[in-house]
């Protein structure tokens, strides 16, 4: 699919730096297609993706360590246009003869450059003698750099802040420009793409979703498909792509695990019998999934239970149907980048509730994963164009493991309860201040934690509620919602009046960084 849907791909090679999502999101803005490929399969991914234009990330690496990462050589050979960014720029100036010293100046956080030269990476962005913010996140730095190259931009600790071979096309900057705290970064990363690379802003999700009916079509011909649907934005939007390109071949199956929102298996099933004429078979599968978590604790134990509950259902589910050779389910470019270990690290375990790396064999399935090049924000505006109602497109995220990793412990059936109405309390509080639309993820937590209280006459020994809210673009990074402390009295004085279990209320204001985990 990649080679006839995206004539213009740009190749990011990911050595291992927590923001490297972010270039790829700034890439996709532009309009214009990227994959992220891990430096490990970079060479790999180059022969598979046939880009017109490679990024190199940053990474918590070192070019002075035995054995750190470096771009193939077919990177350099093959004439395209290259930008590196941070451990990109010193992994280029050392692979091409430059130098790289440990034991200057660091930088970390905000910097300002001054541009020295003209550049095309700055054209009609930054003037030649202006000064602007950029964001620094570097132990080495270059000390020389290769022959063809000129410095082009400096900062007070970064000599060869930006440096350029414009005869070759090869950029190099110690800054990140793929993060908010480079003002003008996405600005730089567009002329790259764009101007330099000279590739056309026209991947659509019109086009997007023509190609990929036109793959699903290919990959199932006359077989049967069942499609996990838990209800979200994302296996509903897979689910409706996969019904247009094969109809009545497609049997969608929505497990009620007993870790649902409030309501939510029959709000989701109302929506899709009055509204779309796909195939609907509804599971209640709630005692087996509990059954099987009461008492459990460990979080990544829940998640493989789940995932493996879910196995379950579906192939006894396929077998009253007749049988069914594919399984799709509404898994996410994040989820694919999440669950490979690029660098060693323990990003292989956050996605682990996802058959991303494939079924078990005994199933005899074959995976049908039409959105797995989309980001959490493209996926909304596919759906837009399938026509599922803004109400729904605008839905806040809910993981596929629900209640049970927003209930940290031992999982019982009375804490799901209790959180169950906590959260749908305050929910229809946030709809009501009219809020639900400026808050990208909002959710309860029921806290491992009993505390006393005293609620009228009487002292309490009940759990603590946490609230949580985000403000986001794909969910790759997060910060908490500015509530007003009028609205969080009011909230908090409902839940602990109406739910009984919870006698405190605490709000959590931390931030998510790219590739972490909440709340387990």
């Amino acid at each position: 699919m990649t080679e006839t849907v995206h004539p213009d791909t740009v190749l990011i090679i990911d050595f291992g730096s927590q923001v490297t999502q972010l270039i790829a999101r700034r890439v996709r803005e532009t309009g214009i297609y990227c994959e992220i490929v891990p430096f490990q399969s970079s060479e790999e991914g180059f022969h598979r993706l046939k880009p017109k234009a490679i990024i190199l990330s940053g990474s918590p690496a070192s070019t002075l360590d035995i054995g750190s990462p470096r771009a193939p050589q077919i990177v350099f050979d093959s004439g395209l246009p290259v930008l590196g960014i941070c451990y990109g720029q010193q992994t280029i100036c050392e692979q091409l003869g430059g130098t790289v010293e440990a034991g200057h100046h660091r930088e970390f956080g905000r910097a300002f450059i001054e541009i020295a030269k003209e550049c095309a990476l700055y054209d009609g962005v930054w003037p030649v003698g202006s000064r602007h913010q950029v964001w620094m996140s570097h132990g080495d730095r270059v000390t020389a750099i290769p022959d063809g190259f000129e410095v082009v931009a400096t900062s007070a600790n970064a000599p060869f802040a930006c440096i350029a071979n414009e005869a070759k096309k090869y950029y190099a900057v110690q800054f990140h420009p793929e993060v908010v705290h480079t003002p003008d970064g996405a600005k730089l990363l567009a002329n790259f793409v764009q101007k330099i690379a000279g590739l056309k802003g026209d991947w659509t999700m019109a086009a997007y979703r023509e190609h990929a009916v036109s793959a699903i079509r290919k990959q199932v011909g006359d077989k049967r498909v069942i499609c996990g649907l838990s209800g979200g934005v994302d296996s509903s939007v897979a689910a409706l792509l996969i019904h247009e390109a094969i109809g009545d071949q497609l049997t969608c199956i929505l497990v009620d695990h007993g870790l649902m929102r409030k309501n939510e298996a029959a709000d989701v099933v109302k929506m899709f019998n009055e509204h779309y004429d796909i195939k609907l078979v509804h599971v209640d599968a709630s005692d087996m999934f509990i059954n099987a978590l009461e008492g459990e604790s460990d979080p990544e134990t829940k998640r493989k239970t789940i995932g493996r509950l879910f196995i379950d259902v579906f192939e006894a589910e396929a077998k009253k149907i007749g049988g069914a050779d594919f399984l799709a389910q509404g898994t996410l470019y994040p989820d694919v980048i999440e669950s490979v270990s690029f660098t060693g690290g323990p990003s292989v375990t956050i996605k682990s509730h996802h058959n991303v790396g494939g079924l078990p064999a005994r199933m005899n399935m074959q995976l049908v994963e039409p959105l797995r090049e989309l980001f959490k924000d493209e996926v909304r505006v596919l759906g837009k164009e399938l026509g599922l109602p803004d109400s729904f497109i605008g839905r806040h995220p809910f993981p596929g493991p629900g209640l049970a990793i927003r209930c940290p412990g031992g999982i019982t059936r009375e804490k799901l309860e209790i959180l169950r109405e906590a959260d749908a309390v305050y929910l229809d509080e946030i709809r009501k201040a009219g809020l639900y639309d400026a808050i990208w993820q909002a959710f309860a937590v029921l806290l491992p934690v009993q505390t006393v209280g005293v609620m009228g006459d009487g002292r309490t020994y009940e759990f603590v509620c946490a609230l949580r809210a985000v403000t986001s673009v794909d969910g790759m990074t997060a910060d908490f919602y500015h509530y007003d402390m009028e609205f969080l009295g009011r909230a908090a004085t409902r839940i602990i009046n109406e739910v009984r279990g919870i006698n405190r209320v605490v709000y959590d204001v931390t931030s998510k960084p790219p590739g972490t985990i909440e709340w387990e």
